[in-house]
């Protein structure tokens, strides 16, 4: 598939390398908090390992999914698959059905991520980082960047989603992570108007926080309709914005900015191991996640 002439991998790194050039810059020219994960050395290692992560996941999807999202969708549209092609519809409304439809099961994944323990304890990886920044937007286990795939490749050949509504919505979900994992700091106007349609980093960041009355909110990455259709939406963290703590409890070294760690987590500790947790700080989901 091209787009202009360019392949559709050279499309989307070339939009994710912009995206991310122009995060980084405007984290550092107004950052939204300022400690010591987010800075200095720490914060080196912490990108570090967090790039690394991507370049692993990307290698490792390659090897064991190459035709990804967009391939799995042209291979369905080629096969006459997926309920979408069979209503008729225009190309411009399947699109819009798919892409709706694809970051809704994004948002249950991430939620299922949270409540079944195998799962957890992969996706715990992605928690344990101590910052917060569009860095972590990348730091998820090649194990879980494999199963997600799998799981919207199952959504885009039942769908029969449109090849091209497909790409687009890869390159706004990884986007729109980048985005609100991001260190920066909007205007509380301009935060409140765009948190009625999308994720800000206000707004994702809560989830990150080590109060699982916290963590169990906010799943969103993209759209935010699903958090506040099924309750999961929280407005603001307890500790207030400046307070939030961010990871896991158990973790509060620089273990978590170590590579060799980080791969190892989901296989270093029993599936049980879960951010501490006091009688008055169990949700009514928390139950669940292990």
């Amino acid at each position: 598939m091209e787009i202009l002439g360019l392949s559709e991998p050279v499309v989307r790194l070339m939009s994710f390398a912009s995206i991310f050039i122009i995060l980084a810059a405007i984290e550092l020219l107004a950052p939204r908090l300022e400690r010591d994960e987010m800075r200095g050395a720490l914060k080196s290692r912490r990108w570090m390992t967090n790039l690394a992560m991507v370049v692993l996941s990307s290698v490792a999807l390659r090897i064991i999914f190459p035709a990804a999202a967009v391939g799995t969708a042209i291979w369905a549209e080629s096969n006459g698959l997926g309920l979408l092609p069979m209503t008729g519809i225009p190309l411009w409304f399947a699109g819009l059905v798919a892409f709706v439809v694809l970051d809704f099961a994004v948002w249950l994944e991430h939620v299922v991520s949270h409540k079944w323990p195998w799962l957890w304890r992969i996706h715990r990886m992605h928690h344990a980082d101590t910052g917060f920044d569009l860095t972590t937007a990348l730091r998820f286990h090649p194990l879980e960047i494999v199963l997600s795939m799998l799981w919207k490749a199952a959504i885009i050949i039942a769908l029969g989603a449109p090849p091209i509504a497909v790409l687009i919505f890869e390159i706004v979900l990884n986007g729109a992570a980048m985005f609100n994992h991001a260190n920066i700091k909007l205007p509380k106007p301009v935060d409140a108007l765009l948190r009625l349609i999308i994720v800000t980093p206000d707004m994702h960041r809560i989830h990150h926080s080590s109060d699982l009355r916290e963590t169990d909110t906010n799943y969103g990455f993209n759209l935010a309709i699903w958090d506040r259709l099924f309750s999961t939406y929280t407005e603001t963290p307890r500790l207030g914005e400046t307070g939030l703590e961010i990871g896991l409890k158990e973790w509060r070294d620089d273990r978590p900015a170590r590579l060799g760690w980080a791969l190892a987590l989901p296989f270093r500790y029993p599936p049980s191991a879960r951010p501490s947790e006091t009688a008055d700080q169990k949700s009514p989901l928390g139950n669940q996640r292990r």
